[in-house]
């Protein structure tokens, strides 16, 4: 995951040094000397005037927001292999009270989700099965919710970029109508550059979004079902005919007592 991302900031980086030092044209002047010409970054930013700023603004905070879902949705933050395995140990030697303290300071989604069924283990296997249920429903729904701003920025950018589209072309006829004909070559460029470069930053910042918000959704989906089924067979052990049952046995196993 650090290399993705150290990856991913390197790229940003070479593509930011890139704008700001190639050039997309040059010309030589009446004397044979090269004039300089407009660089990649007057060309595919300043061009694009307001518009394309706040498009690159969106571009930033989408950038921050797959860094910051990337380190927090992903397995060892939802179904920590190694939590789950001391988990495991002390339901099995029916630890339950030190199971229950141990889970609730889990900060995973697994550790709440078993924390939740085995707080309701005294009220019998049906209670703990709905209190799982709603405990991922509930960490789930948190989860989509967090990354609907992804998918709010994919839909909104090529909105924005359509507006910048629209608003470049009023430009232009207006430049037409001040002139009573057509303007010169170089107000007729930079009115449809405002049109061009904001629809190109619109869609650059929409076609990642939208595919990263997909791929997190989809690992959401993953990782939830696998919380499910994880917690489905550590707790079967409270199912009736699994055996002695929590409140059955001795005081000193319940999870009422004192471990």
């Amino acid at each position: 995951m650090r290399t993705r991302l150290v990856g991913m900031i390197a790229v940003m980086v070479l593509v930011v040094l890139f704008l700001s030092t190639s050039q997309v044209w040059s010309q030589s002047d009446a004397d044979g000397g090269t004039v300089e010409g407009l660089k990649y970054f007057d060309f595919f930013v300043v061009k694009g005037g307001w518009i394309a700023y706040l498009l690159i603004v969106l571009s930033v905070v989408m950038l921050a927001l797959t860094i910051e879902h990337g380190l927090s949705i992903r397995r060892a933050t939802i179904v920590p292999a190694e939590a789950i395995e001391h988990t495991r140990e002390l339901i099995h030697g029916k630890k339950y009270l030190e199971a229950i303290q141990f889970t609730a300071d889990d900060p995973s989604m697994m550790g709440y989700i078993l924390n939740t069924g085995l707080l309701e283990a005294s009220n019998g296997y049906d209670a703990m099965e709905r209190a799982v249920e709603d405990a991922l429903d509930e960490r789930s729904a948190g989860f989509f919710r967090k990354i609907e701003y992804l998918n709010v920025i994919g839909n909104v950018s090529p909105m924005i970029g359509l507006f910048g589209t629209v608003y470049g072309m009023i430009l232009l006829f207006a430049e037409i109508h001040a002139a009573d004909g057509l303007p010169g070559a170089r107000i007729v460029a930079d009115r449809m550059a405002v049109a061009l470069i904001t629809t190109f930053w619109g869609l650059a910042v929409a076609i990642p979004s939208l595919s990263i918000y997909a791929l997190f959704r989809n690992r959401i989906d993953v990782l939830t079902a696998e919380c499910a089924l994880t917690a489905d067979r550590m707790l079967s052990v409270f199912a009736p005919g699994s055996g002695e049952e929590p409140g059955q046995g001795s005081a000193e196993t319940t999870p009422q007592a004192s471990v």
